[in-house]
C-alpha cells in the first residue's frame, strides 16, 4: 500500500462502473412511497416534503436536504444518474420518459397523493418554431392548456405535473439562454401559466460563486409560491471560493496513472485532511472509518505529448501559442483548446463536456486534467457522494448537476416563506402591465408613432420627433405620418428640408434619406433580417429598430431592454438602474416582469418605453407622474 490504498492492480483507460446500492428506504411503487410520506409527515410534523424532476444525480436534491426538506421523488432518464439518485435519496427514483403522456398524468396523481410541498426541476426547453409560438401563446393567453401530445416540449409537461400535484413552491433551474431568446417566449409563456393558477413568480440569473460555487458559472431559477407569496432571494456574497480553496487538500495523481482498475471502482486514495472551511464541509459527511480516504480521486491518463504542452501552460497560455511540434489541433480553430485552470480564481464552468474532453479543465499545477473528485468539489458535491457508472458518466453527472449550495440557499429561501405564519404578497404581473397599458391610452401617455403598425412610420416618428416635448410632437406629426413609404419621403423632399429645419435636424433629414433609398432600392421591406441589416450598415440606429420591432411584430414581439425601459425596471425592483448588470439576461428578465405576457403586452412595452423618457428620466423623474409609483422601490426609497 502506498498513496492509494489498495494493492496495486491493472490500470486501463475506460474505467469501471461503479454500482451503488439503493436507498435503505428506496420506495419501489406509488403506494409505498405515499405511505412514507405519510410517515414522515406523522413523525416530523411540518417536515417540507420535496420532489425533483429532470434530477440528474440530485444536486438539486441534496441541496434541498441540506436546506431541511425531505425529497422522496426523483425522475430521470439517464440510468446511470437514476442509479446515483435511488443510492443517496429515499423514496422513489424513476426513470420515466416525461415526454409520455400518461407518465405525465401518474407522475402528477403521485405527487398530488403525497401533497407535495416543493417540486423542483430543470427542463430541457426547446426553441418553438413561429407557427408553434403562435398556437402556445393562444392556449397560455385563453387559459387553455395543450392536448396531451408526445411530441411537446418537455416544459410544458413540468407544467403539466404542477398543475395536477398544485405544490406549494415550484423552483425550477435552466440555462440563462432562456431569457436570451429575443422573445423570451417560453419563459413568458411559463411566468403567464403560473401566475394564472394563483403562483406568484420570480426569475433571476444568478452568479453562482455568490452562493460559495467556485466556479463561474449563471443559471436561470424561477421560484413560483402558491397564493401569491412574496419571494425574497437569498442574500449574495462577493467573497469568492478559489479553486485551489476548493482542491489544494486533494492528493497529486500522477499523469500515467490513469482509471485504477477496480471492479466496482472502490479504489482510494491516502488523504491527509483538510484545511479550509470549504474543504471541512466537503468532507463534514465523510464516515470516521473513512476520514484518511477520498474516492474517485482519478482522471485519465496524459498522452506523452500532451504531458509535454501542458508542461508549456501558466493561466494565461493560448493553444496557439504552444510550440508547432506539440499542437495536434489547428490553432486557428482550437485557440482555447487547452486550458490550464487558476487556483486563485474561480474555475471556468463545469459542463458535461468535461465527460469527453478534459482539456479545458488542467490542473492548476499538476499536468493532467481534473479527476471526478475534483470536478465534483468544484460543484459543491461532498466527498461521500459517490456517481454509478463508469468515470465517463460521472463527469457527466457531475457536469449536468444543479450545484448543490446553490439549491440549499434557494431552498434554505423558499422554506423560510412556506414556514412563515404570515408573509406578505408578491406583486404580479397582470398589474403592472394594465397600469402601464392604461396610461399608454391618455392622450399624452404614447407617442403617435409609437401606436402607428407601420414600421417605416415608427423609424421616422422616433427619430425626428423621439426627443421632443409632446407639445411639438403632438404639432408636427401628421405631417411626418403622411410619409407613408419610403419612396414618399424620397419623392417629397423639398418638405421634408422645410421640417427638418424647423426640428433643427437637417442632418438627420439627409440620413433618412438616404436610409429611405436604400429601403426602397431593396424593395420596401423593413422585416426583422433588413431591419439587422441596416443597423449593421450604419443606415439605422438600433433603438429605432428596436422600436418598429415592437410597433409590428413578426409572430411574437421581442423583449426590448433599452435604456429607458432599463432606468425603470431597475429603479422599479431594486431603487437603481446600476442595479441591472446585463441587458440581455438580468435586465429583460426584469422588463418581461413589468410587461408580461398577453395580447396587450406590446402596448405595454411601448408604454414602459416611453415612461423611461418623459417620466423616469435620469436626473429629474416626475414619480407622482408614473403608473408605477405605488410600488416602486425607488420612489419609496426616495419618498417620491
Amino acid at each position: 500500500m502506498s498513496a492509494v490504498g489498495q494493492p496495486e492492480k491493472q490500470r486501463i483507460d475506460r474505467g469501471q462502473a461503479l454500482r451503488l446500492a439503493r436507498h435503505p428506504e428506496h420506495c419501489e411503487t406509488a403506494d409505498e412511497v405515499v405511505a412514507f410520506s405519510r410517515r414522515i409527515r406523522r413523525d416530523r410534523p411540518g417536515q417540507l416534503i420535496a420532489a425533483d424532476l429532470f434530477s440528474g444525480a440530485g444536486g438539486m436534491s441534496l441541496g434541498l436536504e441540506q436546506a431541511g426538506m425531505k425529497v422522496v421523488f426523483g425522475a430521470d432518464f439517464d440510468q446511470d444518474a437514476l442509479r446515483t439518485h435511488a443510492h443517496h435519496f429515499a423514496g422513489m427514483s424513476v426513470g420515466w420518459d416525461l415526454g409520455d403522456p400518461d407518465r405525465v398524468d401518474e407522475v402528477g396523481n403521485i405527487l398530488r397523493a403525497i401533497n407535495i410541498d416543493v417540486l423542483a426541476g430543470g427542463p430541457p426547453c426547446q426553441p418553438f418554431s413561429k407557427a408553434g409560438r403562435s398556437r402556445m401563446r393562444y392556449l397560455v393567453q385563453h387559459g387553455m392548456r395543450e392536448p396531451h401530445d408526445k411530441r411537446r416540449d418537455l416544459w410544458q409537461s413540468y407544467l403539466e405535473i404542477v398543475r395536477l400535484a398544485q405544490p406549494r413552491a415550484v423552483i425550477m433551474e435552466n440555462v440563462p439562454d432562456m431569457a436570451l431568446d429575443r422573445e423570451m417566449f417560453i419563459l413568458r409563456s411559463i411566468v403567464r401559466r403560473l401566475e394564472d393558477w394563483g403562483y406568484s413568480v420570480q426569475e433571476r440569473v444568478v452568479d453562482t460563486y455568490r452562493y460559495g460555487v467556485p466556479q463561474f458559472r449563471q443559471r436561470l431559477i424561477l421560484v413560483a409560491l402558491k397564493g401569491g407569496l412574496e419571494f425574497v432571494w437569498p442574500a449574495e456574497s462577493n467573497k469568492k471560493v478559489t479553486l485551489g480553496n476548493a482542491i489544494r487538500d486533494l492528493p497529486p495523481v500522477g499523469p500515467k496513472e490513469g482509471w485504477l482498475f477496480d471492479e466496482t471502482r472502490q479504489v482510494w486514495r491516502l488523504y491527509n485532511g483538510p484545511r479550509t472551511a470549504f474543504q471541512r464541509e466537503m468532507r463534514a459527511g465523510v464516515p470516521e472509518s473513512h476520514a484518511n480516504r477520498v474516492y474517485d480521486h482519478v482522471t485519465r491518463r496524459v498522452r506523452d505529448d500532451d504531458e509535454a504542452a501542458f508542461e508549456h501552460l501558466d493561466t494565461k497560455t493560448k493553444y496557439s501559442e504552444l510550440p508547432d511540434e506539440l499542437k495536434r489541433y489547428r490553432d486557428d480553430i482550437f485557440d482555447d483548446k487547452y486550458k490550464r485552470l487558476d487556483a486563485d480564481d474561480l474555475s471556468r464552468t463545469i459542463t458535461a463536456h468535461i465527460a469527453k474532453d478534459g482539456y479545458w479543465y488542467i490542473h492548476p499545477e499538476q499536468n493532467r486534467t481534473l479527476t471526478i473528485r475534483e470536478a465534483a468539489r468544484i460543484q459543491t458535491f461532498p466527498d461521500h457522494f459517490r456517481f454509478a457508472g463508469p468515470p465517463t458518466a460521472a463527469f457527466k453527472q457531475i457536469g449536468n448537476a444543479v450545484p448543490p449550495r446553490l439549491a440549499r440557499a434557494i431552498g434554505t429561501a423558499v422554506s423560510q416563506v412556506l414556514t412563515q405564519r404570515t408573509a406578505p404578497l408578491a406583486l404580479r404581473t397582470d398589474t403592472t402591465r394594465s397600469a402601464l397599458v392604461e396610461w399608454g391610452r391618455c392622450a399624452d401617455g404614447v407617442s403617435p408613432w409609437l401606436r402607428s403598425r407601420s414600421r417605416w412610420l415608427v423609424v421616422l416618428g422616433d427619430s425626428l420627433l423621439g426627443d421632443q416635448s409632446p407639445i411639438v410632437s403632438k404639432a408636427i406629426w401628421p405631417l411626418v405620418e403622411n410619409w407613408t413609404t419610403p419612396e414618399r419621403f424620397v419623392q417629397d423632399q423639398d418638405r421634408v428640408a422645410e421640417v427638418t429645419s424647423w426640428l433643427g435636424k437637417t442632418d438627420a433629414g439627409s440620413a433618412l434619406t438616404e436610409l429611405a433609398g436604400a429601403v426602397a432600392a431593396e424593395g420596401g421591406s423593413l422585416d426583422d433580417d433588413h431591419l439587422e441589416n441596416l443597423v449593421a450598415r450604419g443606415l439605422l440606429r438600433r433603438a429605432a429598430a428596436e422600436l418598429a420591432m415592437i410597433a409590428d411584430p413578426e409572430g411574437e414581439e421581442p423583449v426590448i431592454a433599452n435604456t429607458a425601459a432599463l432606468r425603470v425596471a431597475g429603479r422599479f425592483f431594486q431603487g437603481t438602474e446600476r442595479w441591472l448588470k446585463n441587458r440581455n439576461s438580468d435586465g429583460r428578465i426584469a422588463v418581461g416582469r413589468l410587461i408580461g405576457f398577453d395580447e396587450e403586452s406590446r402596448q405595454a412595452q411601448v408604454a414602459l418605453i416611453e415612461l423611461g423618457a418623459r417620466v423616469c428620466t435620469p436626473k429629474a423623474p416626475r414619480c407622482p407622474e408614473c403608473p408605477l409609483a405605488q410600488w416602486c422601490e425607488y420612489g419609496s426609497r426616495f419618498g417620491r
